[in-house]
């Protein structure tokens, strides 16, 4: 058998045989690349020398450790395994091969300098690049010295770091191996890496090279500060360039590899002219376009040239993302801009469609209702608008019109109050509640394929009007809510409290409301399943992916008996009717649970485990101690005083539910309204308009109505019909604006939006404290908001940007969001903790967290971009802080195996 094959004659598919980073180097050379000479001994190597030397049964005993093991067993398990290693004898065969192709690569003299890498079958994936897992040896010079540096490399295979990071991955151990590469040492006077892609806001149109002098040991091995070049791909001009000051350098020794200091005249010099930059950017296109992905390159240079060491794709990089603004420039002048109110609840910067349609929805229902209220004429056209800047949503208030509104606004609040307008509560039961299920209804009745591209995106606009007119009824409930608990509370502090009693917000709890009956849902429905043989563990193994996606398509996952299955659907499918619109932002490009259940059945899984507390039980000990706390508090005080006691906290005690069930149902159209934009975006698929349903949330509204007018979004039509939609290449005619508002969303959702603008010192003073949100200039470890709920805990941070990140959250963890809305309640059963950037002591998660007893610290201004997921936090919300305890961890260098 050969245990020896040239990297020149190595192929895509010989991971199996050559490990990951042989395949790239010999892809680089059939490419016709500068790569240093070199062979490759194969993992029928590794494999020859495990077998004769009998470790295979102890190697798979010691490294079959569970994912969650503890460290320092891993690090046990390898330091037995690599003790394995060094007792070993390399087979005289394999020995012999490896001799024979290390004298033809030198120089005859036998003391060729060499590179010896690691090159493993798990590694330099698409998937996964188990970077820096394993050994490299530099400058190995003779025979003796590399049969050592191979068997290095085999022993490293069994890195506690590498063996964590498989079982992770679900790599078992038996499914490793490693081959090891043998080059020709380049002596660099420089060296780097590049990415084909920049990794920091995914743009594939930019080559970022990191630069240092000597061997890029000291680059990939972080001991070295880089220069930084940015080169547009297309053209390869610079874009940008930071120089650094590179004192180390690694240089060769006799054998193997040191650090010497840069002279002084070299350390601020830049490494890289702009033509090398460009050189080496022309290279690192051809390679992505070679293997048709984005390139992770290690390069050296030597004598004026270029050689290419390493490539392997990127993992984890991000969709391309756009600048983040840095500045916030207003669309109207003579107003002021607030993110507060309907605003709360859009955290991210807006769809387009979304940001199109809701600026008419919120300024003609806020019209509507100051003219109801207080007569005609307070609000006029263009007096409120909900306009976006940098793509945010903010409240605008014209000066004139808010100087109308405020000399009013006495008597808006008397009328709201009194009903008027059919505001307040029984408006909101008797009026606004019922009038929104009156037009859902009428619009679910009609089936969405029969209707024509008009009718549709008639119906999602009269969807969102109604949802945009009953949140305006929401926001009347929203302030006599608050005024309730703030009155009682106040009332309570001062007039009956004594030493040692408990806060007043003890009296406000135990009540059901709309997230809290769901999260009672599922438990019960966890309670069922448990019931049912077979099916917990039918549900618990099964992907949540899986499950997701069978309930939407109503058929059961591979390996689940469909007579366990069916009872399961349609119960959990009535949870979703009864719960499943919910929205986590009010945009409705933002799947609601009803689309994409993940984040429930994750929390089934949660109580299924047995993991969380009984919320019946829960909810009746703090109603028991809440009447008991009423009753023997009323007990004591006289007939007045007690008097109005009851009443304020009979009012305070009926209006807290009231408000989060009205906040439950903002979104009762929303899974109807997506079903028909989503039902136009696969008409304008057919008709080569868009590339995917959802890009139709991507379009303006004057380009999804003018495809609507030229018929290309009516039932049944499709292939560019009428010969308006069809683009060059056979791309769809929208395709690119598409994509380039998604880029520069995401580069907008790395802002953090003033709270208010202009931004003005009087500004700040004036409203600040109106604010859901403290201030963004905050500095230290000690982070300041809003104590909502009363409790100290330490613990990691979970930061979640939305619910695409729900399955990262871990029993026990802190909660940090830069809002949470109903449709997060399923979380703090999980969570030790709540902290947001937005909310307030009377908002959604203040309430929640204090029926869950857990600390909560809200209205930070900047908690999700202070902290960082893992930190350790200490949540003090009795003084409204957060104090971070650990600093965040620094990112492992970046090595090379």
């Amino acid at each position: 058998m050969t245990y020896v094959n040239d990297l020149a004659d190595v192929g895509r598919g010989d991971v199996a045989v050559a490990g990951g980073k042989a395949v790239g180097l010999g892809g680089l050379i059939q490419a016709g690349l500068p790569v240093p000479p070199g062979f490759v001994l194969t993992t029928a190597a590794y494999s020859h020398f495990v077998e004769a030397n009998q470790f295979e049964a102890a190697i798979q005993e010691l490294a079959a450790l569970p994912p969650g093991a503890d460290p320092q067993e891993y690090e046990a398990a390898s330091g037995r395994i690599r003790t394995l290693f060094k007792t070993g004898t390399m087979p005289a065969e394999v020995a012999a091969g490896l001799g024979t192709a290390y004298e033809r690569l030198g120089d005859g003299d036998g003391d060729t300098a060499v590179a010896v890498r690691s090159s493993a079958t798990a590694e330099d994936l698409a998937t996964a690049s188990f970077a820096g897992q394993q050994e490299t040896y530099l400058n190995v010079r003779g025979m003796a010295a590399l049969s050592a540096a191979v068997l290095g490399c085999w022993a490293s295979l069994w890195t506690a770091r590498a063996m964590a990071y498989r079982a992770r991955q679900g790599i078992r151990p038996d499914q490793v191996r490693l081959a090891v590469v043998v080059q020709r040492m380049v002596d660099a006077d420089a060296a780097g890496v590049m990415f084909t892609a920049n990794p920091s806001n995914g743009r594939r149109n930019q080559t970022v090279i990191s630069a240092a002098w000597g061997l890029g040991e000291s680059v990939v091995s972080g001991a070295v500060t880089t220069d930084d070049v940015i080169v547009d791909a297309g053209t390869g001009s610079v874009v940008s360039r930071q120089t650094a000051d590179k004192d180390v350098m690694t240089v060769t020794a006799e054998n193997g590899i040191r650090e010497e200091p840069v002279a002084a005249a070299r350390r601020r010099a830049p490494v890289l002219e702009d033509r090398e930059a460009a050189e080496l950017a022309g290279y690192g296109a051809r390679i992505a376009d070679y293997f048709g992905a984005p390139q992770d390159i290690e390069w050296a240079r030597s004598g004026g040239r270029f050689f290419l060491v390493q490539s392997r794709p990127i993992t984890a990089l991000p969709e391309p993302a756009a600048d983040t603004p840095d500045t916030w420039e207003v669309p109207y002048p003579k107003g002021l801009y607030f993110r507060a109110s309907i605003v709360e609840q859009l955290p991210d910067p807006l769809s387009p469609l979304f940001a199109d349609l809701i600026d008419g929805s919120v300024s003609r229902s806020l019209r509507l209702l100051m003219s109801e209220a207080v007569g005609k004429n307070v609000l006029r056209e263009g007096d409120v608008r909900l306009p976006t800047i940098n793509g945010y949503a903010y409240y605008y208030y014209r000066n004139s019109g808010m100087v109308r509104m405020l000399g009013r606004m006495f008597t808006a609040m008397g009328a709201l109050a009194r009903g008027k307008a059919h505001m307040g509560i029984a408006g909101w039961r008797d009026y606004s509640h019922p009038r929104y299920e009156q037009v859902i209804k009428e619009w679910a009745a009609k089936p969405l394929a029969e209707l024509t591209g008009e009718e549709l995106l008639a119906g999602a606009r009269a969807l969102l009007d109604a949802g945009a007119v009953y949140y305006t009824a929401v926001q009347s409930i929203i302030p006599l809510a608050a005024t309730s608990e703030l009155s009682f509370a106040a009332f309570y502090d001062k007039l009956v409290r004594r030493d040692g009693d408990p806060p007043a917000r003890t009296l406000l709890l135990g009540y059901d409301s709309q997230p809290i009956r769901a999260e009672k849902s599922l438990f019960d429905l966890a309670a069922w399943v448990r019931d049912v043989p077979g099916l917990a563990s039918a549900i618990l193994n099964q992907p949540t992916t899986a499950l997701a996606e069978s309930q939407r398509a109503g058929t059961p996952p591979a390996g689940v008996e469909p007579a366990f299955w069916q009872p399961w659907h349609e119960r959990f499918q009535e949870h979703l009717d009864r719960f499943g619109h919910t929205v986590y932002n009010l945009d409705f490009a933002s799947p609601v649970p009803a689309d994409d259940p993940s984040t429930l059945l994750e929390t089934v899984k949660f109580y299924l485990r047995g993991q969380g507390t009984d919320p019946h039980e829960r909810q009746r000990q703090l109603a028991e101690r809440r009447d008991e706390l009423a009753g023997t508090t009323a007990s004591r005080l006289g007939p007045r005083r007690r008097a109005a006691f009851r009443r304020l906290l009979r009012w305070a005690q009926t209006t807290a539910p009231i408000r989060e069930d009205a906040l439950a149902d903002v979104g009762l159209a929303w899974p109807l309204l997506r079903r028909m934009l989503l039902e136009l975006g696969r008409r304008l698929v057919d008709s080569s308009v868009i590339a995917l349903p959802d890009d139709v949330f991507w379009l303006q509204h004057q380009e999804l109505r003018s495809a609507v007018e030229f018929g290309l979004a009516a039932p049944g039509a499709g292939g560019g019909a009428t010969g308006v939609a069809i683009s060059g290449a056979g791309r769809p005619v929208r395709a690119a604006a598409v994509e380039e508002r998604r880029m520069r969303w995401r580069g907008q959702a790395r802002a953090a939006a003033p709270q208010m603008l202009p931004e003005r010192r009087w500004m700040e003073k004036a409203f600040g404290s109106m604010m859901p949100a403290g201030s963004q200039h905050q500095s230290g470890d000690v982070i300041k908001g809003a104590g909502a709920s009363s409790g100290r805990v330490t613990a990691p941070a979970r930061v979640l940007r939305g619910p695409q990140d729900f399955s990262l959250m871990e029993p026990g963890e802190v909660l940090v969001a830069r809002i949470t809305t109903p449709a997060w309640t399923s979380l703090f059963a999980m969570a030790s903790a709540v902290v947001t950037d937005v909310g307030g002591p009377l908002s959604h998660s203040s309430i929640v967290a204090r029926e869950y007893g857990i600390p909560a610290v809200l209205g930070t201004g900047v908690a999700t971009r202070r902290l960082t997921s893992g930190q350790q936090i200490r949540v003090d919300g009795d003084a409204g802080t957060v104090t971070i305890e650990q600093p965040a961890t620094a990112q492992a260098a970046r090595a090379v195996a």
